[in-house]
């Protein structure tokens, strides 16, 4: 069996897709649309700034979550709420927009309002940017969430889109947009990336703009908790630095186990069904380990003869109709935090002895790689791109994974080598089995924790550059 998803990273695409009508421009131009990146820095004045990321990585998150970090930005139309997740909500529209949604040719007129974010200095100058935000929206609404960059040579990036994202499928199909581009940069999918990073050319700052949207006079609101993104300029490198076992040695967290393989031929409008349901079953294993489902009524439109209906549903869900998978990194995080409580972001962690620090403290994550067959022994598969989900380590350091691309249920718990799969995930280069060069992921994963995590967990969070 050979898993695999569409790449989306720079380096893996061949060429910038055609635009569709789905793009930024096919939104009426806000009053807003000039915003300058200069205004409103990250500094006095505003929300503490997260952990700087180690000397020895170009790794950072930086998120607004808390009351405070919500009203350090620039408000037109929204109002901060309080409470165990703080964010932002409708007060009063900015004005009226008309969007056709470029996957159902529907335009209709929408109420917005929006918040735009100060301007956050990346610790390191970068070359990749990955958005991702925590939020919830009623029927009647979406929301979008855009970026703008400056180069290290003095020039600001177009305002590019990063997500147009509904909780639901009814009011407009959540979407990536395809043919964002200035000669200098592109967005793949979910992910910004300079086009050339032997140039030197740098991302050096970006600013977050967040633009809710509800049916005119209607009184739903999207309420967004988190928005925040993931910068880094991970080396290039076919090889990383081999680590020792350490502090979640022995240590195996009790995680549901959902094989994606008995789900195939179901639903294929999602991605084929279960062959490519990598991602969203393993955020299902990760909302379950926290103790949050689907309600019988969310599943109703399941058909019962299909067991573990939660893994079709998150699918569905999590569905990217541009990309047409179930791949895009920040609609899982979304998907993961539509539940109560809950909270995630896309990163990239630096070494393998971060991941253990997040068992110990008991939160396991979700992980993105890439290999042929023989490069991880037991894996029985080589894959151009795969989610599964960390959940121990033995008492040997070996990593204990809930494998999705499994036969069944039972045959999810994998143990695989340590070293090997340290490589897989962190590299950034490849050779396939072929010879041909290909990329890696770099470290990616998805982080899904509470609202309100346990004292040892916030503090590896903390660490993280998370919380």
């Amino acid at each position: 069996m050979t898993v695999t998803t569409t790449p989306r990273r720079t380096v893996l695409a061949a060429a910038v897709a055609a635009a569709v009508g789905g793009s930024a421009a096919s939104f009426a131009a806000p009053a807003h649309a000039t915003d300058a990146l200069d205004a409103g820095t990250t500094g006095a004045g505003s929300a503490p700034r997260r952990r700087r990321p180690r000397s020895d990585s170009t790794i950072e998150y930086h998120g607004w979550s808390t009351a405070g970090d919500w009203r350090g930005g620039t408000a037109r139309g929204v109002t901060v709420v309080d409470g165990t997740r703080p964010g932002v909500v409708f007060a009063s529209p900015e004005g009226t927009v008309d969007y056709t949604d470029p996957h159902t040719g529907t335009t209709a007129s929408w109420e917005y309002a929006s918040w735009l974010s100060p301007t956050h200095q990346a610790a390191t100058p970068a070359t990749e940017l990955i958005a991702s935000w925590n939020a919830d929206t009623p029927a009647g609404s979406f929301l979008r969430v855009e970026m703008l960059g400056r180069y290290s040579d003095g020039t600001d990036t177009p305002w590019y889109t990063l997500g147009v994202w509904a909780a639901g499928d009814a009011d407009i199909r959540r979407t990536s947009v395809d043919g964002q581009e200035d000669g200098k940069s592109t967005v793949w999918t979910d992910t910004f990336a300079i086009d050339d990073a032997d140039s030197g050319l740098r991302l050096v700052s970006y600013r977050l703009r967040l633009t809710l949207y509800r049916t005119p006079g209607g009184g739903a609101t999207p309420k967004v908790w988190r928005l925040g993104a993931m910068t880094s300029d991970v080396p290039a490198r076919f090889e990383v630095p081999a680590t020792t076992p350490g502090v979640a040695s022995g240590i195996e967290l009790e995680v549901p186990r959902y094989s994606q393989n008995i789900h195939v031929g179901r639903y294929p409008e999602y991605d084929n069904g279960g062959e490519a349901w990598c991602s969203p079953t393993s955020s299902q294993m990760i909302i379950e380990y926290w103790g949050r489902r689907p309600s019988q009524e969310d599943l109703a439109w399941v058909n019962p003869d299909y067991d573990d209906p939660q893994v079709c549903h998150a699918a569905r869900f999590t569905f990217d109709y541009q990309y047409e998978g179930c791949g895009n990194w920040p609609f899982n995080v979304a998907y993961a935090s539509t539940y109560r409580d809950m909270r995630g972001v896309v990163t990239r962690i630096a070494s393998l002895a971060d991941a253990e620090r997040l068992i110990a403290a008991g939160i396991p994550l979700i992980t993105s790689q890439s290999f042929y067959e023989a490069e991880l022994d037991g894996a029985g598969y080589g894959t151009s791109g795969h989610l599964m989900t960390v959940i121990g380590f033995t008492d040997d350091g070996d990593v204990i994974a809930n494998d999705p691309a499994s036969s069944s249920n039972d045959a999810v718990r994998r143990v695989y080598p340590r070293r090997q799969f340290e490589n897989i995930w962190l590299r950034t280069q490849r050779y396939d089995q072929n010879g041909a060069v290909r990329s890696g992921t770099g470290g990616v994963c998805y982080i899904y924790f509470p609202a309100t995590p346990a004292r040892a967990q916030r503090r590896v969070l903390r660490d993280l550059g998370i919380c």
